[in-house]
């Protein structure tokens, strides 16, 4: 799987356990994140993200910063893309299943690395379940 990940400075550590993890797994990791604490603007580590997700260049996006809204509000801009803003791994289920979410976004001060690395696992291994769910997704961009 391709998977596109990318962080401001609240997140350079959780972007490394996490890249650690999907690529013990095999996947292949894009890393437009930052790799340092000092001030960073998210925007400019979401739009490259959304941009593979959107060109189909990347399975998944994964965005981190402090409370994971805002990077999550900049990838919602994208056509195509739906980012969900789960910080636990019961959020991360329901907004695959329900939501064909195909960006994740983490809030890096709301949760542990540990609890991170599990809800990019929960993601990633949950498959939309479409039925009555398809056409709520099918509404969600605008027309």
């Amino acid at each position: 799987m391709k998977i596109s990940i990318g962080n401001d400075h609240a997140g350079p550590d959780y972007k490394k356990a996490i890249v650690h993890y999907l690529e013990s797994k095999g996947h292949q990791v894009t890393n437009y994140g930052t790799d340092s604490e000092d001030s960073v603007d998210y925007p400019d580590f979401g739009h490259p993200v959304a941009n593979d997700v959107e060109e189909g260049k990347a399975d998944f996006g994964i965005v981190i910063c402090g409370s994971g809204n805002g990077i999550a509000m900049t990838v919602n801009k994208h056509a195509g893309v739906r980012a969900g803003l789960c910080w636990t791994k019961e959020i991360a289920y329901l907004t695959r299943l329900h939501n064909d979410a195909n960006v994740l976004s983490i809030p890096a001060r709301f949760t542990s690395i540990q609890q991170a690395v599990e809800i990019v696992e929960t993601f990633l291994a949950t498959d939309f379940e479409g039925g009555r769910h398809q056409n709520r997704v099918n509404k969600i961009a605008c027309q």
